[in-house]
């Protein structure tokens, strides 16, 4: 769960009196705020973004506000937090690690509470009779949480649990703590979930060194006991296309080179592990070795900052290793009778350690290997490198001729461009760049030394105008490249036919651009994927971005300007998601601790007070466990850029074309790129590469089709999108 609020939210937060970078990260920021040095209770400021336009406003949340604002709400609403809650294999495996551990009153430390669920357990656990009190009996629980919104909720969870008076809740970074100020003595028993998919993301290395340095006993107790990674090496094609722009671009047969060869990583991936549900793999990936153990990290004693594993791989089958897929498995108790993994589910595992639902806090991760993989024989060993820093785990095949192919694939550049996977495998896709070509061919035809603009961050657009036209002049403005796009197009401006005098990056506010920017010329042709770097976690319809700018642009374009992509269709489909549903669900009981007072706040699905309904959540629809259309594709409302941007309204009745049980519906983007309606872009559950927007249902509703005697048959669907806020409201009956 690295990086939840930061990531899903795009926030920073800071302290009022200095910025530091934290040691320990706690379970819900890896950024976490901290109180007030200017005032007398916690405060904090957050930054938040407004998608539609790219601007950000701060955000101020006080500690004495015991209430959720609405600005707040959303915040944690989008969050994994629910889905963490809502896993009851992992739940009941820390219940009775806690209750077998924790057997005599001692000083239990609670570092990342969140909602207090591991504190209260082991209050229950000291003294299951509730009459301990925090403050002076020995069987004290401390619950440490930086984040001031969970703060705020885990007090309201105590409190609707009797168990205020038992948990003593700091509002600090665990790094932050001081003995004889905050605490009174050594902690006895550490409890803690400081973990993402890679297990060491969220800062579980120094948040250990940090807590047996200065807060916890000698040989404390502590659950988990001890965490273990596992890999596996696999072949996969999307793999592949995920991270290697350059052997995919050579098969796209066009004149662009977005990574020329001998600059091959000047476009690339950043080298980490990245999570995914590798279950939706699974009849895709060959097996090409059995798993392998890489880490063993001890939660009671001290760990080092650094590690190293050298291991020989033997391989299982023929086939190029594209990447390498790990997992890690809890051992949560001393004796090694309870065990949580994040396994995939092809993995045979030992009772009691196997896969359970489907959830998206925890997922396994996926590391590359460089360009087109490691080719291997069946039996053939294979010396792999594993090595872990404070925060990421990373591998390295000592196989001699592999690496020397490596060092000269992955040099250091300055001009280098990270890019997420999805966008690289975007740009490797023959199909999309031959669409993308031949539209940008459609607008420029019959048009002389044309001024064109691009004002997102499409650096294929702006290399593929200049290169398709020798003179026309390209200003792209980069929202959120800025520089390093610059800088990228003048690293590759010879292999693709052009100079930087005919391309220029502004780096100035699209609603201060004035005819002197443009040289006194007006705009003829505005165009964008629409891209937007650092937002691919966003909803589809906040990539309406575009038309949001266009309409400010509306000064310096010529009056027949054209627009590229013209017009945008939202569309939708009914879908059957029982796990995503299942992991939104809201809470009641969680191992006996009541959880209701959460669901508001944290945005779940099913008991909400009206007018509250669950939040609209960005996913991959392939990667959200069992899933399955119940409706025809249809379309919800259309956006056409020719116009300034407007409030839109949609109105429509969907037959379902199976039986099954309804749990919310899919919706998406389609990007008309042509004034013909010839060119279109899909960002729908069919294309892999881009998020949709999820909207679960209240309640699943079992649904049939016409001549059936199951449930309904068909749905109204009323949708508007609110050009000022960015929002769409999006309301169904049944019928």
């Amino acid at each position: 769960m690295r990086s939840l609020i930061h990531r899903t939210l795009k926030t920073s937060t800071f302290r009022l009196s200095t910025i530091t970078t934290p040691l320990s990260l706690s379970l819900s920021n890896p950024n976490p705020p901290v109180r007030s040095m200017n005032s007398g209770g916690g405060r904090i400021f957050q930054l938040k973004l407004d998608p539609l336009t790219g601007n950000s406003e701060w955000i101020v949340i006080d500690e004495e506000d015991q209430g959720s604002s609405p600005q707040q709400q959303p915040m944690l609403a989008t969050t994994s937090y629910l889905d963490m809650l809502n896993d009851s294999r992992r739940n009941r495996a820390f219940r009775q690690a806690i209750d077998k551990s924790i057997t005599k009153p001692g000083h239990v430390l609670d570092i990342g509470a969140g909602t207090g669920l591991l504190s209260m357990m082991a209050a229950r656990a000291i003294d299951p009779s509730k009459s301990t009190i925090y403050s002076t009996s020995e069987g004290a629980v401390t619950a440490c949480e930086s984040y001031l919104p969970m703060v705020k909720l885990m007090r309201k969870v105590l409190r609707l649990n009797g168990m205020e008076r038992r948990v003593r809740v700091i509002n600090k970074r665990s790094d932050e703590l001081e003995i004889g100020v905050d605490i009174s003595k050594r902690a006895d028993i550490l409890v803690s979930e400081i973990l993402d998919s890679e297990l060491l993301g969220e800062g579980l290395i120094p948040t250990l060194q940090h807590a047996h340095d200065k807060l916890l006993v000698e040989n404390p107790q502590t659950v988990p006991y001890r965490a273990t990674t596992y890999g596996q090496l696999v072949e996969s094609k999307y793999l592949w296309k995920l991270h290697d722009l350059h052997n995919n671009e050579v098969q796209a047969l066009d004149d662009i080179q977005l990574v020329p060869t001998t600059k091959e990583t000047i476009l690339c991936v950043k080298s980490q592990q990245l999570a995914m549900h590798c279950d939706a793999l699974q009849d895709e990936i060959k097996l090409l070795s059995e798993p392998f153990k890489i880490f063993e990290f001890d939660f009671w004693r001290r760990p080092e900052s650094r590690g190293e594993s050298k291991l020989l791989i033997k391989a299982i089958n023929d086939g190029t290793v594209h990447a390498v897929v790990s997992w890690w498995i809890l051992q949560l108790d001393r004796e090694g009778t309870l065990y949580y993994s994040t396994g995939p589910k092809w993995i045979r595992l030992e009772e009691g350690m196997g896969s359970g639902d489907w959830c998206d806090h925890w997922k396994q991760c996926v590391y590359f290997v460089p360009g087109k993989g490691l080719s291997v024989s069946k039996d053939e060993e294979l010396p792999l490198h594993a090595i872990h820093t404070d925060i990421s785990i990373s591998y390295e095949f000592e196989i001699q001729a592999f690496r020397r192919e490596v060092e000269l694939y992955d040099f250091a550049q300055e001009d280098q461009l990270i890019l997420p996977p999805e966008r690289v495998a975007v740009y490797g896709d023959s199909n999309w760049r031959c669409s993308m070509l031949e539209a940008v061919k459609k607008a420029l035809k019959g048009r002389v030394s044309p001024l064109c603009l691009v004002p997102d961050d499409s650096v294929f657009l702006t290399i593929a105008i200049a290169n398709l036209c020798e003179t026309s002049q390209v200003i792209s403005l980069f929202p959120g490249l800025r520089e390093k796009g610059a800088k990228y197009l003048r690293a590759i401006a010879s292999e693709n036919g052009y100079s930087m005098d005919r391309i220029e990056v502004l780096d100035k506010a699209k609603d201060n651009l004035t005819m002197g920017d443009t040289h006194q010329k007006k705009v003829e042709l505005l165009v964008g994927e629409p891209y937007y770097y650092g937002n691919d976690g966003m909803l589809p319809w906040q990539n309406l971005r575009f038309w949001k700018e266009r309409t400010m642009l509306d000064p310096v374009l010529s009056k027949d300007a054209l627009i590229m992509p013209c017009k945008g269709i939202l569309k939708a489909c009914a879908m059957s998601l029982p796990d995503l549903w299942r992991s939104r669900r809201c809470l009641q009981l969680i191992e006996g601790f009541d959880h209701s007072v959460v669901n508001a706040t944290l945005g779940g699905c099913g008991d909400l007070p009206p007018p509250q309904e669950s939040p609209w959540l960005p996913f991959f629809i392939w990667q959200c466990g069992e899933n399955k259309r119940l409706s025809k594709i249809f379309e919800v409302m259309e956006f056409d850029f020719s116009k300034p941007i407007s409030p839109c309204f949609g109105e429509t009745q969907v037959e379902f074309t199976e039986t099954g049980i309804c749990h919310g519906f899919a919706l998406w983007i389609d990007w008309v790129m042509d004034t013909n309606n010839s060119i279109l872009i899909s960002a729908g559950p069919d294309q892999r590469y881009w998020k949709q927007g999820v909207k679960l249902l209240a309640e699943p509703v079992t649904v049939g089709i016409h001549g059936s005697s199951t449930g309904s048959i068909s749905a109204e669907i009323e949708a508007s999108f609110n050009p000022s806020s960015g929002e769409l409201d999006f309301e169904y009956v049944f019928t």
